[in-house]
């Protein structure tokens, strides 16, 4: 009789999760270099105003109609193009916005890139009030905008990145040696990192070839 086969667990993808976990977790000591306020240190580039942190919600629901609006700009300048693309390449670096609590938590550690984007987001729409096209629809955005941040009195709530101004020559980056210490953003990672071995498991049980019955 030939001897069955023992069905022995897969254990590679759970010590990929704990290479993900032990990663994270030393993030505390190897990014440290990362942990910084967002005053930039390149001013070689365009200047973007600072943004308070009441603002930062109202423009985030505004960035998509912003940016749709300046995708439609034929007669573009320089400044607006390094302009937009700043916004774009921050938007990349604070993950797309998908951590929970980038925008409305002061302490995460997206915070300061997520104040970023969004001044930049705000630059480009007050940049396209000069520029000679759809400018009905750029003061239609604006004075909603407007009416926004009066009716929530965003201009008026501040935080620790409130008063700080950026510039297109500056990328300003998580603090990654916060997120062992911010229970949101890593309870987020670590989510992320189960729904990775979740989709291994998951790959590997729809490639794995049929088992063949034992024969005696």
């Amino acid at each position: 009789m030939r001897p069955q086969h023992l069905n022995i667990p897969m254990r590679r993808p759970a010590g990929w999760f704990l290479v993900l976990v032990a990663s994270l977790l030393l993030l505390q000591t190897g990014s440290g270099w990362a942990h910084r306020s967002s005053a930039g240190t390149d001013t070689s580039g365009i200047s973007i105003p600072s943004l308070s942190h009441g603002e930062m919600a109202i423009i985030a629901d505004y960035r998509t109609p912003i940016l749709d609006l300046a995708a439609r700009m034929t007669r573009t300048d320089e400044k607006f193009r390094r302009l937009l693309n700043y916004t774009n390449i921050q938007y990349s670096y604070c993950l797309w916005g998908i951590v929970p609590g980038s925008i409305s938590d002061e302490q995460s550690p997206f915070n300061a890139c997520s104040h970023a984007y969004l001044a930049a987001a705000k630059a480009v729409l007050v940049y396209m009030r000069d520029m000679p096209e759809h400018r009905d629809a750029v003061s239609t955005l604006v004075s909603d905008l407007d009416g926004e941040l009066v009716r929530n009195g965003g201009s008026f709530v501040m935080c620790q990145y409130s008063g700080d101004p950026y510039n297109t020559a500056d990328i300003i980056k998580p603090h990654w040696s916060d997120v062992p210490g911010h229970l949101t953003s890593l309870f987020s990672f670590l989510g992320f990192a189960m729904l990775f071995v979740s989709a291994g498991f998951a790959c590997i049980h729809l490639t794995r070839p049929p088992q063949q019955p034992d024969t005696v």
